[in-house]
């Protein structure tokens, strides 16, 4: 039986703690023994003073020393009617160092009388005085060495100990054999159902069935059974939604080269010498560059995971300024949106460069096109700042704002988009990447003058993740 096991701990707890009772026991049971043993003597000797008051004549030395002998002490003293007589006596071996009244001995005092008598080595004789038995006499008084006291004692201690032993293994084994059968038995069953449920989690034959008798066991049988059929569900929607992505980013994959083929043709469209196809041309591209980019962001977002950023310094303003640049060139050619920078030139950041630049990007992007849906020129500006905790980066513009919809499911995947024909993986994406640097992705305001996002990325690097981080989580 091991101690790093329930029951091998039950027993021994078991086997300490009656074993601490039966040492509480043990002190009253030493004292009790004594005072028996003290009113033992006062009676041995008060027969042998009645045998020597029954003759009239005196007794030979040898038949009191015989007397005194048996009775097992030195001399005997009676009162009677007021007068103390001495009936028996002999040479005491050395002078009295202790007296002891057994008529007023109360219970702490006969415990440390006890303990003192136990752990008091030395051979000494005592004065015991007590009341005589059946009311022969006022009193009676005995000398008497503590040698055979003590020796008595031990032994009754001793012999309780052991008993106490016996009867503590014995109780350990009959509460382990219990604790076996009602405890461990049940719980060694749930674990055996959860090693195999975890063998075939997607298998529902191995979730378990509460069937325990203890309220406990079945309690935690109930909530195992629940998580189980929980996980179980999850597994398989998991499954159907892996095998789901998995085909649409084969769609994806095969689409995208499709479009780009058919977007190389669209662009030659625009030489063509009816001027109907020339009208039609800058749709056709802009449509199939729509369907392109929709292809790349369902690909990027369907990756297994993004790789843990790689932290540099690098100027801020310069990364705005590459992302505003790449953003104008891809403007539409329909009203003006015209993009600001408030970054302090000389700001500096700590961060992944290539992930910032595809945050802001996103953040950018989705300002532009909001502008651009409604037809009328508009504003997008970048701004930054710093504090002792950490940098901030704010992108807003002068767009319609963001509808209901889209701000309730804002940075999930193919609900929170505010265009038609949008997925919502450009925010979902870029916080993403945000929460991979250990900062935040916020949106603070959106309304009828339009929306305004915040980043905020933490100075302390010790936060950062130390993992992978999980692409489409």
């Amino acid at each position: 039986m091991k101690l790093n096991t329930i029951s091998g701990r039950f027993a021994a707890l078991t086997i300490i703690f009656v074993m601490l009772a039966e040492v509480l026991i043990l002190l009253p049971a030493l004292a009790s023994f004594r005072l028996d043993y003290l009113e033992s003597r006062l009676e041995r000797g008060q027969i042998a003073s009645l045998a020597v008051l029954a003759s009239d004549e005196s007794l030979a030395d040898d038949l009191e020393s015989e007397l005194l002998q048996n009775a097992g002490v030195f001399n005997v003293v009676l009162r009677r009617n007021d007068i103390r007589q001495l009936v028996l006596q002999s040479k005491l071996p050395g002078p009295v160092t202790e007296t002891y009244d057994l008529r007023e001995q109360g219970v702490v005092q006969s415990i440390d009388d006890a303990l003192r008598a136990l752990l008091d080595r030395r051979n000494e004789v005592i004065r015991v005085i007590g009341a005589p038995v059946n009311q022969a006499g006022q009193l009676i008084e005995i000398t008497m060495e503590t040698e055979s006291l003590r020796a008595s004692m031990i032994d009754f201690g001793l012999r309780l100990l052991l008993l106490s032993a016996a009867f503590s293994i014995l109780t350990a084994i009959l509460l382990n054999l219990a604790v076996q059968r009602l405890v461990l038995v049940p719980i060694r069953r749930v674990i055996s159902h959860m090693v195999s449920y975890a063998q075939a989690p997607e298998d529902p034959r191995h979730i378990i069935t509460p069937d325990a008798r203890l309220a406990e066991l079945r309690d935690a049988e109930a909530a195992l059974e629940a998580m189980q059929k929980t996980v179980t569900s999850s597994l398989k929607q998991r499954e159907r939604m892996a095998q789901l992505g998995e085909a649409v980013a084969k769609i994806s994959h095969d689409l995208r080269n499709i479009l780009t083929t058919a977007q190389i043709f669209a662009d030659r469209l625009e030489d063509s010498g009816d001027p109907k196809v020339r009208r039609a041309a800058p749709k056709l591209v802009n449509s199939i560059s729509r369907a392109v980019n929709l292809c790349e962001t369902t690909l990027a977002f369907g990756r297994a995971e993004e790789p843990a950023p790689t932290l540099s310094r690098f100027n801020l303003a310069q990364l705005a300024a590459e992302v505003i640049e790449a953003e104008t060139l891809a403007g539409s050619e329909g009203p003006r949106v015209e993009f600001l920078t408030d970054i302090p030139p000389s700001m500096t950041i700590r961060a992944d460069r290539d992930q910032l630049y595809r945050v802001l990007a996103n953040l950018t992007r989705n300002a532009r096109q909001a502008i651009e849906g409604t037809g009328l020129p508009g504003t997008v500006e970048i701004g930054a700042g710093e504090s002792d905790s950490d940098w901030w980066i704010r992108v807003g513009d002068t767009g319609p704002g963001l509808p209901e919809k889209a701000r309730e499911y804002l940075f999930k995947p193919f609900a929170g988009s505010a265009r038609k024909g949008g997925t919502g993986l450009g925010l979902t994406i870029a916080a993403d990447l945000v929460r991979g640097h250990g900062g935040r992705l916020d949106l603070v305001r959106s309304d009828s003058e339009g929306s305004e996002f915040m980043i905020h990325i933490p100075r302390d690097m010790a936060i950062l993740p130390m993992r992978r981080m999980a692409g489409g989580r």
